[in-house]
């Protein structure tokens, strides 16, 4: 799912009598992890548990210590379990992360951490108070998401950005592949996500809405991940969440 940038919002009719729900970003960086896995492989429920028990305490900003994204790659559902959760685009995802992320090769449970790849987990690399090059301000009124990103010091000539849909609490009774009789639990599932083409990092950016529900799959919380990047290189400049627990 991709948007052209433009200048123009146009709101739905109605639109501007909806609650409004906000979130900003926090003035330092803030940690963010993906993992790519995928339920047909061994060796992922590790992984899937640890990124399920990664400190979510907000901050004084309102924004967790550590945003995390879990991406299930579809390159594993020819060996015996097709999982639900898998997506040929977070696969295409994790192999143009590849050089990016200084890995070798993709591999499953792969961890990165600040668009670096990680391989020191359960640990965490040690988090410095770095300032944000970029701000990230969220704005729900009804289905529609505002974003407006504004560059910080050291900000790169083009940002990029990129959004997830994420959801808590799913299960799987798998029944085939390498975790056949398991029962699998995931959180910080993706289950959408799109780009924005890149744009000057001039002044600050309304960018155009994005049009995503609040509530997931039964009627779970869906979270709204927002990341920031450098254009060039991908690496991400600042994340930032907006969960509105009171939206359709």
């Amino acid at each position: 799912m991709r948007h052209s940038l433009s200048l123009i919002v146009l709101l739905q009719p109605g639109l501007a009598a909806a609650a409004v729900c906000e979130a900003r970003s926090a003035p330092q960086q803030t940690p963010l992890v993906e993992l790519y896995t995928s339920e047909g492989c061994s060796s992922c429920p590790p992984a899937d548990r640890w990124l399920s028990s990664l400190p979510a305490a907000p901050t004084g900003t309102g924004q967790p210590a550590v945003l995390a994204a879990a991406f299930h790659v579809s390159y594993w559902d020819r060996l015996g379990w097709p999982d639900r959760f898998a997506s040929p685009d977070f696969t295409a995802r994790q192999a143009g992360l590849m050089r990016a992320s200084g890995a070798r090769y993709v591999y499953t449970p792969q961890v990165v951490v600040n668009g670096r790849d990680w391989r020191g987990w359960p640990t965490l690399p040690a988090a410095g108070a770095a300032p944000a090059r970029a701000s990230i301000a969220l704005q729900r009124r009804g289905g529609q998401v505002q974003v407006n990103v504004a560059p910080g010091p050291g900000a790169p000539a083009q940002l990029g950005l990129w959004w997830a849909l994420v959801e808590d609490g799913h299960g799987s009774a798998v029944s085939a592949g390498e975790n056949r009789g398991a029962q699998l639990r995931h959180d910080h599932v993706v289950r959408r996500y799109g780009q924005l083409p890149a744009w000057p990092a001039q002044a600050e950016a309304r960018l155009p809405p994005l049009v995503v529900p609040a509530k997931g799959e039964g009627g779970r919380q869906a979270r709204l991940l927002v990341v920031v990047t450098d254009a060039a290189t991908g690496a991400p400049l600042q994340a930032a969440q907006l969960v509105c627990p009171g939206a359709a």
